[in-house]
């Protein structure tokens, strides 16, 4: 199974700064570590054309020069950087190569990814471009291009914080449907409508979370015909998550990815993972959920490899 990385591209924050930028590269050690046959490759930076595929050419000019207003640059939470542009590109460029991966392989990932809050003007919540919108939009350009019709994607968006930006770029797009679980009181606190959202009460446990989800994906199923999925497996719904105020177990959220992977196996349907949010108390609790996912995601790509033609 392929993932792509960009965690040598680091981001100079101030001291106590809350974005844990360490969990990537502890990420891709520990997968090195406990899935040696995972194949990790460096990501590929995305260009401006690919990202104005999903983002306004003015705001991808001003996130490269610097020129971004101060205010839209605290919304994004990072100061502006060479590297927070070339990691932001980087990251995007995982999920696209990931994706192209994944339809011939049915599964792959990114080590990072899941930039949910970016929209299509600005960014927001640790977002710069959105990878996973940038990445629907182009794999549909590149199918478009072999075969004269428009791929459906669908976007299964579990991280804790509902996806706004993900949502806007969408809004009027009916070849893309977003379902988002989310904390109800949590970040965004003005929720951008999606295809499918799913507000969650705090204190949400593993029980009532999995029901809510396999709903969802009934839903989704009733709803659209996607012939690729993007999914966003934010490590923030469990319970020693410093913003994530679900209190799901690490079995729970294996079994949240099982019944994801295991949805889009038995159609078939093509699937990239993005890692999205993650803020434990104890990094190395974000970076064993992460790894969990990794490892049932592995167990899926194999089934995909085995299947009789």
């Amino acid at each position: 199974m392929q993932a792509f990385y960009a965690d040598h591209f680091v981001l100079p924050l101030p001291e106590g700064h809350r974005f844990p930028m360490r969990k990537y590269s502890r990420l891709r050690e520990r997968l090195g570590q406990e899935l040696p046959t995972l194949r990790m490759q460096q990501a590929p930076a995305a260009s401006d054309g690919e990202l104005a595929l999903a983002h306004a050419p003015a705001y991808i000019q001003a996130v490269r020069g610097g020129s971004l207003p101060p205010q839209m640059q605290r919304e994004i939470g990072f100061p502006w950087s060479e590297g927070m542009v070339e990691r932001s590109r980087r990251s995007a460029g995982a999920t696209i190569a990931a994706a192209r991966v994944a339809l011939s392989e049915g599964l792959a990932g990114n080590l990072a990814g899941g930039t949910h809050h970016a929209s299509s003007e600005q960014g927001g919540g640790f977002c710069v471009f959105n990878d996973a919108a940038v990445t629907a939009r182009l794999m549909q350009a590149e199918r478009f291009r072999q075969t004269k019709r428009v791929m459906p994607v669908a976007v299964i968006d579990l991280d804790v914080h509902q996806g706004n930006g993900t949502a806007q770029i969408f809004a009027q797009d009916p070849s893309v449907f977003t379902l988002s679980l989310h904390g109800e009181k949590n970040f965004p606190f003005r929720k951008v409508q999606g295809d499918w959202d799913v507000d969650l009460p705090d204190g949400t446990s593993d029980e009532p979370y999995l029901q809510a989800l396999h709903l969802a994906l009934e839903t989704l199923e009733h709803r659209f015909d996607a012939e690729l999925i993007i999914y966003l497996a934010g490590a923030d719904p469990h319970e020693g998550d410093r913003l994530g105020r679900l209190k799901l177990s690490y079995d729970g959220l294996m079994a949240r990815d099982r019944a994801v992977m295991d949805w889009a196996w038995q159609r078939r349907i093509p699937l990239v993972i993005c890692m999205a949010g993650g803020y434990g108390h104890d990094i190395e609790t974000t970076v064993q959920v992460q790894v969990n996912t990794w490892a049932v995601a592995q167990t899926y790509w194999q089934r995909w490899q085995n299947q009789t033609p």
